[in-house]
């Protein structure tokens, strides 16, 4: 499998002309009306005499699913020589157009819309190109050239990693903008070097009325930028503290994985409470969403904090080094995820451990984050059925569960993947007694070719073990058939074990989760006694999730099911908190009053523990791993605020 993987980064490297065809595709995305939530597409296919078929993605890289918005691509029409042509969608395949080109036509010109349900707002919109790419059929994508053009409204900046065109010396993210093309009156529109369909799928562009873009870390080459649009304009003019924690995450990533895969690399961010939420790796570029006020100061950073540096993981660890299975020749064919507690789980830890070492978030900070992902996944009972192996090979139909999820587990091989991926690298460095750790390995794995433009060289586990055994000798088969094959009943905590802590449940949240609690937002659910009653619930008392087996499961509460009363009172958090603590040492049961659609009930739970809340506790005698592995790499970095040791 090495032969081949170089082999195949051999083959990228030819010149573009040796690989595609001579004509390329011409197309303009025109997003002057996306405030309307529409976007357009005008394309130039080169064509010949015959039948033809053209088609748009499907299996979009990073979604690890079949999830191109083709049911959204609306008003399809082709003309040649000014003529309409028939068309008719594949019966199976309902990405595909079939059509018959006629006698002396070389060129078919298509129009597309696009009915964009999210990441748009009348202030700024992001364009991943699944939404208006077409091109031909049964020809690897790699192999297709295009030429993009973008328009937008009047004013607005574009960030992108596209290369723009033109004479003159134009910014990086504006390129030559044109008055003779208005879609829209005002917009405007900017021409983009010629690539291939596979990288322009990979390269998506923001734009918005509200545009900065700083440059990062300006003695790192390849050149690094931050490319910001948001609703509101002040919150695109970045804190000079964040701007210089996301420069040390450039030098922290550089000494971490030892190459650079990509010839410019654009942080894409979007900050709108309207647009949605986003977080989606690119070769050259990431696509991070978060909500208006995410980044406006420390305390609203820290559920945030390990977003841009997990994408920016991505472009080493998913986009260059990438499972074998998860690289197709096109966006047609299924992709297969049986790797990706790699592409996923190493990243979540790397992500994690990046933010640390870069003052995204202090060490204190990542150790109560790992405490609450740790304890989770030790009480997710769907661990006793299901492997984290088969999260990953069934990610494509189980994404986000919504009812009885600890049972479902969906994708749990991100978090899996973390634990995993600590406890190789605490057993690296306890068996060689520091002088070898998982940075020696991510050299090696994810720094072969030295630095590259964007390519893709697939892996599969037998490369991955003979890599680690490069580092150090070691059962890494047996040790990755335990903890990825294999229905464990319980989490990895060996890693944190072996970093000089353990999992323990006090009565009290650890300081992350009390933030996220004030905070709210998507880590924090309005009342969590998931590790004592076992449920979350809204604070309208709306029963969320339910842990299987757990004490209101087996008193027969159930996701969806309403509380209105607790122990005789109206129910509130506080209220089910206090009825927590009258019952510890007790046998006296909780008493919730329910609603179920039309019905009201009551469901008694049988539990006198006392609250209980994951927090990490320092093991005496133990090397302290977790912050030694937390630690910047780079000299060049400096934390911008002191750590505090404990958070306990």
């Amino acid at each position: 499998m090495q032969k081949i993987s170089v082999v195949l980064a051999a083959a990228s490297l030819l010149p573009f002309s040796a690989v595609a065809q001579k004509t390329p595709i011409m197309i303009t995305a025109d997003l002057s009306e996306a405030p309307r939530h529409l976007y357009h597409a005008e394309i130039d296919l080169p064509v010949k005499p015959g039948p033809v078929t053209f088609i748009t993605p499907q299996w979009i890289p990073g979604n690890h699913a079949p999830t191109g918005p083709v049911s959204q691509i609306v008003g399809v029409e082709f003309t040649a020589n000014g003529e309409k042509l028939a068309w008719r969608r594949d019966d199976v395949n309902l990405y595909e157009f079939h059509l018959e080109i006629p006698k002396g036509v070389s060129s078919v010109h298509a129009h597309l819309d696009s009915i964009v349900e999210s990441r748009v707002s009348k202030e700024l919109a992001c364009l991943e190109w699944e939404r208006l790419m077409l091109y031909p059929t049964h020809i690897p994508v790699k192999d297709i050239a295009i030429q993009p053009s973008v328009t937008v409204p009047a004013g607005w900046g574009i960030g992108t990693a596209l290369t723009p065109t033109g004479t003159g010396a134009p910014p990086p993210t504006t390129g030559i903008l044109e008055d003779d093309h208005h879609p829209t009156p005002g917009a405007t529109t900017t021409h983009y070097a010629e690539t291939t369909v596979e990288q322009l799928e990979d390269s998506p562009v923001i734009t918005g009325k509200y545009f900065h873009e700083f440059p990062l870390a300006p003695e790192v080459t390849p050149k690094h930028f931050i490319d910001v649009v948001s609703d509101q304009p002040e919150d695109s003019n970045l804190r000079p503290e964040l701007l210089a924690e996301i420069s040390n995450l450039v030098r922290e990533a550089g000494a971490a994985y030892a190459s650079h895969h990509y010839n410019v690399y654009h942080f894409l961010l979007t900050l709108s409470d309207v647009a949605g939420g986003e977080g989606l790796e690119h070769g050259q570029s990431s696509d991070n969403g978060i909500g208006e006020k995410g980044f406006s100061d420390a305390m609203h950073q820290l559920p945030e904090s390990d977003l841009l540096s997990h994408e920016f993981t991505h472009s080493w660890n998913g986009k260059y080094r990438r499972p074998e299975k998860l690289y197709e020749p096109d966006f047609a064919t299924p992709q297969q995820g049986q790797l990706l507690w790699v592409y996923e789980g190493m990243t979540q830890y790397m992500g994690n451990v990046l933010a640390a070492r870069s003052g995204l978030k202090t060490q204190a900070q990542y150790r109560d984050m790992l405490a609450l992902s740790a304890a989770s996944l030790d009480n997710e009972t769907g661990r006793n059925w299901r492997s984290t192996e088969d999260t990953a090979i069934a990610s494509s139909v189980d994404r986000h569960p919504v009812l009885w999820a600890n049972w479902e587990r969906g994708q749990a091989y991100y978090q899996e993947g973390e634990l995993l991926w600590l406890d190789a690298d605490t057993l690296i460095r306890e068996k060689t007694g520091g002088k070898k750790s998982l940075t020696d390995f991510q050299h090696i794995f994810l720094g072969k070719g030295g630095d590259t433009g964007p390519l893709i060289v697939p892996y599969d586990r037998a490369e991955l073990i003979r890599d680690l055994n490069q580092v150090m000798t070691y059962d890494w088969a047996g040790f990755l058939h335990q903890h990825i094959d294999l229905a464990e009943p319980h989490a990895d905590f060996d890693g944190i074990k072996r970093g000089g802590y353990e999992v323990v449940y006090t009565d009290k949240p650890n300081a992350a989760e009390r933030l996220f609690a004030a905070l709210g937002g998507r880590r924090a659910g309005a009342v969590d006694v998931w590790y004592s009653l076992g449920f979350r619930v809204a604070g309208d008392g709306t029963v969320g999730d339910v842990r299987w087996n757990g004490p209101a499961d087996k008193a027969q509460l159930a996701p969806g099911m309403k509380i209105i009363g607790v122990n005789g009172q109206l129910f509130s958090g506080d209220a089910l908190k206090q009825a927590i603590d009258d019952a510890k040492g007790t046998s006296k049961p909780i008493h919730l009053i329910t609603a179920q659609e039309s019905d009201l009930g009551t469901v008694d739970i049988d539990y006198h523990d006392g609250q209980r809340y994951p927090a990490l506790k320092r093991m005496e005698g133990q090397a302290d791993l977790l912050d030694e592995i937390t630690k910047p790499l780079s000299p060049a970095t400096v934390l911008p605020k002191a750590e505090e040791k404990s958070s306990n």
